[in-house]
């Protein structure tokens, strides 16, 4: 049960800001989703650590967001707390070939600060609508890509509130999978170890990532993202394609003209219409070519 006298005071105490009655479409990038009570703003790790303490002890529901670019948000809403990692949190410092990044920070902002510093390693990762926090939770990656490659150590909450240090061999990354995934930790801060380069030439390859992403992906519509993960031995939007879907709708969700592993909001798309349209594919799929597809979106209700 929330308290939000108590919740409230702790903000006060801690230095966070609280944001009562928040709509999940202003915490998400496709724009979906009802109300939640309560979004607590964390301004540092030991104050998050703090929150994920009094979670606990007092039997609160919560759950983690960054940028909120892989979630797919119920109408329903959330009955519980939603401890965000945003702007309070995004610092991202440099130091020789390391950089070191709070979880709300973008990972575009970290290709940035990688280029100004001549830094290499990142340049394919830039675009990805992400946060810090939410990439390494999902080994983010990109043409060629992922997280793993350049991560070397992290700072992450663990089931108890305790703040802890691991290094990139004990995250156990793999294709949209970390140990913070299988586990209920959070990440706080990553550190990347990138190599020296040309500060021009990295900047000319991250503008031409962007190009690529620009014209092949419908970022012109919310969207989580890519909806589905790669099946072994081909790629969702190959057979989503092959199975005559692109274009197909339900209600607001369509899946893209532009690139068929989106499903998108065409503009007042519901939770429902997105779900409905998702096993719509998925039993097409299956059915036309025997393989199973599985949401990539992380579903908040």
């Amino acid at each position: 049960m929330i308290n939000i006298n108590d919740l409230t005071e702790l903000c006060r105490k801690l230095g966070c800001k609280l944001h009562t009655d928040c709509s999940l479409k202003d915490y998400t990038t496709f724009k979906i989703g009802g109300k939640c009570h309560a979004v607590v703003d964390a301004a540092s790790a030991e104050a998050a650590a703090e929150f994920v303490k009094y979670f606990r002890v007092n039997d609160v529901k919560y759950t983690v967001l960054g940028r909120g670019s892989n979630i797919l948000a119920s109408d329903e809403g959330f009955d519980g707390v939603i401890l965000h990692f945003g702007s309070d949190f995004s610092e991202v410092t440099a130091d020789g070939t390391r950089l070191t990044a709070q979880s709300g920070a973008s990972l575009s902002a970290v290709c940035v600060k990688a280029q100004q510093n001549g830094l290499s390693g990142m340049e394919n990762l830039y675009g990805i609508p992400g946060s810090v926090g939410g990439g390494l939770f999902m080994n983010a990656g990109a043409y060629g890509t992922e997280m793993k490659d350049v991560v070397v150590s992290a700072e992450y909450i663990d089931e108890n509130g305790a703040l802890k240090t691991i290094t990139a061999d004990e995250m156990k990354l793999s294709y949209r999978r970390s140990i913070f995934s299988d586990r209920n930790c959070i990440v706080t801060s990553v550190a990347f170890e990138l190599t020296k380069g040309d500060p021009d030439k990295i900047k000319e390859a991250m503008a031409e990532c962007l190009k690529k992403r620009t014209s092949k992906q419908p970022l012109e519509y919310p969207s989580a993202g890519s909806t589905f993960k790669r099946p072994e031995g081909s790629y969702a939007s190959l057979l989503i394609e092959q199975c005559g879907l692109k274009g197909q709708s339900v209600g607001g969700a369509q899946v893209s003209e532009k690139h068929s592993g989106f499903v998108i909001n065409t503009g007042n798309a519901t939770f429902a219409d997105v779900m409905k349209l998702c096993e719509k594919i998925k039993n097409t799929v299956m059915e036309k070519t025997g393989y199973s597809l599985e949401l990539e979106p992380i579903i908040l209700k």
